[in-house]
């Protein structure tokens, strides 16, 4: 039987068969042309087959095996991509930029406080995170009120040069 008879012969046969597993015309079509040049490139072995029917959806068969198993493997790797994606977005919408500004600008205020000299500091850190009244801080401190407001002068206009990229 020559290449051209088996075509004739087949073709449709092969393509439907092809369409009920792979379900897809196209891929089916792609399926059976490839079926077919592997026959191509071995036609001079045509003669050799004892039953080109059975040889010929074999041919067909195992094709359409390897693209199933194919597209199991990419719609894993799909899946597989997709999961690492939801994960990642969710671990971006999760992420709390305040939250990292928040932990800067406390670092920073912590570090511009522990810059002014001791006594700046202890008058500042009484007055701003004890809430103390300038008049206890002098009297606890043993100074002048006037002394008190100095020093807390100068404490803000060194928090606010140390602070400036902030404001």
């Amino acid at each position: 039987m020559k290449f051209s008879e088996v075509y004739i012969k087949y073709y449709s046969k092969l393509r439907r068969f092809a369409i009920d597993f792979v379900e897809d015309e196209q891929d089916a079509e792609n399926l059976v042309q490839d079926a077919f040049m592997e026959l191509w490139k071995s036609s001079d072995e045509l003669e050799r087959i004892n039953n080109i029917n059975a040889y010929m959806f074999r041919l067909v068969k195992n094709r359409c095996l390897d693209f199933l198993k194919h597209k199991v493997t990419e719609q894993k790797y799909a899946k597989n991509v997709l999961s690492t994606a939801d994960y990642r977005l969710s671990a971006l919408d999760s992420f709390n930029e305040t939250g990292v500004f928040m932990t800067d600008l406390e670092n920073d205020v912590r570090s511009a406080i522990s810059a002014l000299p001791q006594r700046c500091r202890t008058i500042f850190e009484l007055s701003r995170f004890e809430g103390k009244k300038y008049r206890e801080i002098a009297e606890m401190l043993s100074i002048s009120e006037n002394t008190v407001e100095i020093q807390m002068g100068i404490a803000i206009k060194r928090l606010k040069s140390s602070l400036a990229h902030y404001l």
